[in-house]
């Protein structure tokens, strides 16, 4: 089978590639409980080169055009710093929290996604292009909003305690080493056939690196899930119900900007999609009294990968075609 006949297979059945992924993930963790660490080590290589694949696909001599796009970019920026954090208040006051799973609830909730989303939102036929140039603006934004906004939420003395250390750790290596590669790499591929067949093969290599990211990221946090489950439980239909409700603010934000089909899922899944796998390092950082927090953190992430999957077939379909729009 060719290197592309693969490939198409693989994308026609990268749902049920995805499933069972998760699947084996929750096996592997439960069976092996001690292997969380290893696991654990594992989910920054991993996303990194699921990412560089992804920012291969998007010529770097589009960017220019997608940092123009300041209705988009803006929009960006105003559901996740302003809509989210309304949403996040008011799903947060309808259950009450122990102060450390709050915690955990916030770190996720008000942090928008620069990684995966990228990829997601493209397998849903997203703007790739314009999310990439929003990436660098939304991790920075958000490391200078978090601390406000847990100060807003419950007071200073819990602000002070989260360091910003892992961001900018996150930042390096899931933004720029490998954006700086896939540059690289385009760069190469316009002088030898080597850098054509490295972008190749990172093609044929997108669905089985997703796969990998999500089964390393489920192996290494499910025993922790299964030893707080009571703790699980009571924050499960918060994430479940920001998943929900952001859906229809994205489309109607996007409707009211008159954005075309690829921008609009664009927004949606930006708005949508947060960013557990770089707070998760936050989370691990905090004193023992808070060893909640990571768990809490971890649950958002195995909620909202079953999302992105229903979004992925439901974003599609309730986004006009860009003949639609005026």
């Amino acid at each position: 089978m060719s290197s592309s006949s693969m490939t198409e297979t693989m994308e026609r059945h990268q749902i049920a590639i995805y499933l069972s992924g998760l699947a084996a993930g929750a096996v592997v963790g439960w069976a092996w409980p001690t292997g969380g660490p290893v696991w654990e080590a594992a989910i920054y290589p991993v996303l990194g080169a699921l990412l560089y694949a992804t920012f291969l696909q998007v010529p770097f001599t589009k960017l220019t055009v997608a940092f123009r796009d300041g209705r988009f970019l803006s929009a960006v920026l105003l559901v996740n710093f302003l809509i989210v954090p309304l949403v996040v208040v008011a799903l947060t006051s309808v259950i009450s929290l122990q102060q450390a799973v709050l915690l955990g609830v916030l770190l996720t909730l008000l942090t928008p996604c620069i990684d995966y989303v990228i990829v997601f939102s493209g397998l849903a036929g997203g703007d790739s292009q314009r999310l990439l140039a929003a990436a660098p603006l939304l991790m920075l934004a958000q490391m200078a909003a978090l601390p406000l906004f847990l100060w807003l939420f419950v007071g200073p003395e819990l602000a002070d305690i989260v360091e910003i250390g892992p961001f900018v750790e996150a930042f390096l290596i899931l933004i720029v080493l490998p954006l700086g590669l896939a540059w690289a790499t385009e760069a190469l591929s316009s002088r030898h056939r080597s850098g054509a067949a490295i972008s190749s093969a990172m093609t044929t290599a997108m669905v089985p690196l997703m796969t990998t990211t999500l089964f390393v990221v489920v192996a290494s946090q499910f025993p922790k899930i299964t030893d707080q489950t009571e703790q699980v439980f009571r924050v499960v239909p918060i994430y479940a119900a920001y998943l929900v409700v952001m859906a229809g603010i994205g489309l109607a934000a996007a409707k009211l900007l008159q954005l075309d089909a690829p921008r609009s899922r664009a927004l949606i899944f930006s708005g949508a999609t947060r960013n557990s796998l770089v707070v998760l390092p936050l989370a691990l950082a905090l004193p023992e009294d808070y060893a909640i927090t990571p768990v809490i953190v971890v649950t958002q992430t195995l909620v909202e990968l079953v999302g992105m999957i229903i979004y992925v077939r439901l974003i599609p379909r309730v986004t006009p075609a860009p003949a639609a729009y005026a």
